[in-house]
């Protein structure tokens, strides 16, 4: 079965004045046509001619020029209203004299420049056209040419308000697409502070630790391990992040889970920090931006607790509910405070408006009786 929402699509791709032409055509063949001549557009009263040869011209300048009225909106409507003016005088009287309300709405949608010289060269050519079928005896009424040049303002009127809707409409896709460039470059700006600050701290405070291991060779190796493993994490994240910015890269764009939690922890633990973490239920199978946002509040907790609360004991407990995640990472304070230089609390500005676009609540405090809890409840579903 043929889909008929796809059949327009091969004709938007054509040239604008291809798709302006049969409109032209069908004009000029309708006013050919015996059975309606004389029926057209009537100004002056003038009496009827039959058609000659002369008439052929009138109906092509009124009928062809439509193919171009989007493309050269001011030439259309010159040679619009002079076939149309020959029409009148010659008392053709042909359907083509309807091309001239097109034009000037075309040219009123459509024209760039010098419009108010297109506004008074029609006025002053129509004007011209009404004194000279006075001189040729016409009888028309006041009326007649009031409603007639009525008609015409009233076609570039529809011209104008076209336009200016036109106008309003791309101003509205430019600020949507400078809203979504922002909204992205904020996005991933959060993402890469969220990689770089937690592999990095991971790996200073290991290096920092390693000062103190020359005694013991089987320790030092494997804190010089756990920083390589923490520049290799590194490394991907940040290709991963890089592929974002060009998607032409190659590869996938990946994202982190609730499922890698477990990895996570183990390289805080690596780092000198004692964690202990418990995960109850089971994702569910559509959680939107919920898994993503629960595995960032616990990173940028781990990393803090790194950087602040160096050696202090931390709990992460994470639940998976049917309709919500809950994440609460918390340290005791025991720790000594870290070497590292503290943060501008960029991380947890962007994990609390990360939460909030998902209709969540986040919470970042002290303790009562010392240390620090991260609390996030985080819908999951459709609605995240």
């Amino acid at each position: 079965m043929i889909d008929l929402r796809r059949l327009p699509a091969p004709w938007r791709r054509w040239d604008v004045v291809v798709r302006d032409l049969p409109l032209g055509l069908v004009l000029v063949l309708a006013a050919l046509i015996p059975a309606l001549h004389n029926h057209g557009t009537q100004i002056g009263e003038l009496p009827g001619r039959p058609f000659d040869a002369l008439t052929v011209v009138a109906i092509v300048l009124q009928g062809l020029p439509l193919a171009i009225r989007r493309r050269l909106p001011g030439l259309c409507l010159a040679l619009v209203s002079l076939g149309f003016v020959l029409d009148q005088l010659r008392g053709y009287h042909t359907v083509a004299g309807t091309a001239v309300p097109l034009a000037l709405l075309s040219a009123a949608a459509y024209l760039e420049h010098h419009r108010r010289a297109a506004v008074l060269l029609t006025t002053a050519t129509y004007a011209a056209m009404a004194v000279t079928m006075t001189q040729l005896g016409a009888t028309e009424s006041v009326i007649g040419y009031v409603t007639f040049y009525a008609a015409l303002a009233a076609s570039w009127g529809v011209g104008a308000w076209l336009r200016q809707t036109r106008a309003v409409e791309a101003d509205h896709r430019r600020i949507v697409a400078e809203t979504t460039r922002t909204a992205e470059r904020a996005r991933i700006a959060g993402e890469l502070h969220d990689v770089v600050t937690h592999h990095v701290t991971a790996m200073v405070v290991q290096a920092e630790a390693a000062r103190y291991l020359t005694a013991a060779p089987d320790r030092l190796d494997q804190t010089l391990t756990a920083i390589t493993d923490s520049g290799r994490r590194a490394i991907k994240d940040l290709r991963h992040l890089l592929d974002l910015l060009n998607p032409e890269h190659g590869a996938e764009p990946r994202l982190p889970s609730v499922g890698e939690l477990s990895a996570l922890v183990e390289q805080t633990r690596q780092a000198g920090q004692p964690v202990e973490f418990t995960q109850d239920g089971t994702p569910a199978e559509t959680t939107g931006g919920a898994e993503i946002a629960a595995y960032r509040v616990v990173q940028e907790a781990l990393t803090n607790a790194l950087k602040h609360a160096h050696g202090s004991r931390i709990t992460v407990h994470v639940r998976h509910g049917e309709r919500e995640t809950t994440v609460e990472v918390a340290n005791d304070g025991s720790g000594s405070r870290s070497a590292t230089p503290g943060g501008s609390g960029r991380g947890l500005a962007g994990l609390r408006e990360r939460v909030d676009v998902l209709g969540g609540e986040f919470s970042a405090e002290p303790r009562t009786g010392g240390g620090f809890v991260v609390r996030a409840s985080i819908p999951t579903g459709s609605a995240s």
